[in-house]
């Protein structure tokens, strides 16, 4: 088996100038529970073969530039630099945006939503790992914010999350939403599972967030990482699984 990793390319019109994809577990070096391509250190794979897997993706932008991992914390804070001590140990945060050839945006996800974007001239891009606490709490409009361009300016990408046919969630979360939009009530459905909960719908609840902010092109979000074998997830896998890893860097 090939230890490159398959990659999903966005289906969405961003300029040449702009690189991105997600890997999938289809390929690659990771074994077990973890295999094929599992490039998070924070889930009990081994670290060598973590490491291995992350200097294959280093290798798919061919120019030895850094990548900026972050240290995941279901938050709103969004990283617009790279510093040499990242190496060493990731920065907090939960997003990060690109407005030079530096360093590559890079987010860890596996049932939670990476939502990928780039201005239309192709001179910012970012990207955001949109839990439902992130994004109840406003990792998408903080994203936005950071790239500085006008919401009618930015292209979105809505990549692999769990579905609404998968995801199950508590009142809280539904509260969680409706008290900060109402309109997001039409993005839960009443369990068919268990009495006070609802499958809540990612893509839905982003795309309203989104359009609220005034962005209007937004592409993808039909995908269920807990139906496509393709995809970690952590729901579907009781938590022993990998991540895939989301990319995005200006060429």
């Amino acid at each position: 088996m090939s230890e490159q990793p398959t990659l999903l390319l966005p289906d969405w019109p961003a300029p040449s100038t702009v690189g991105a994809f997600i890997t999938t577990r289809e390929t690659g070096p990771s074994q077990g529970a973890y295999s094929a391509f599992n490039p998070a250190l924070h889930v009990g794979d081994d670290p060598a073969t973590v490491a291995h897997c992350r200097n294959l993706l280093a290798e798919q932008i061919d120019d030895e530039r850094p990548l900026l991992w972050l240290d995941q914390m279901h938050g709103i804070d969004v990283l617009q630099d790279y510093r040499q001590e990242y190496g060493a140990k990731p920065p907090r945060g939960d997003a990060a945006v690109a407005f030079n050839r530096d360093y590559a945006c890079v987010i860890l996800t596996a049932d939670c939503l990476p939502v990928f974007f780039c201005d239309r001239q192709g001179s910012r891009v970012g990207l955001a790992h949109a839990g439902w606490r992130s994004l109840a709490n406003g990792v998408l409009e903080a994203s936005v914010a950071a790239l500085g361009r006008a919401p009618e300016d930015l292209l979105v990408w809505l990549g692999p999350a769990i579905s609404n046919a998968q995801f199950e969630v508590g009142k809280e979360v539904f509260d969680a939403f409706v008290a900060i939009q109402p309109e997001a009530a039409s993005a839960f459905e009443p369990s068919p599972y268990r009495l006070g909960h609802y499958m809540g719908d990612l893509y839905r609840l982003a795309r309203l967030r989104l359009e609220r902010l005034g962005v209007s092109h937004i592409s993808g979000g039909h995908f269920c990482t807990a139906c496509e074998s393709r995809f970690y997830s952590h729901r579907r896998d009781d938590g022993l699984t990998g991540r895939m890893a989301s990319m995005i860097w200006l060429k």
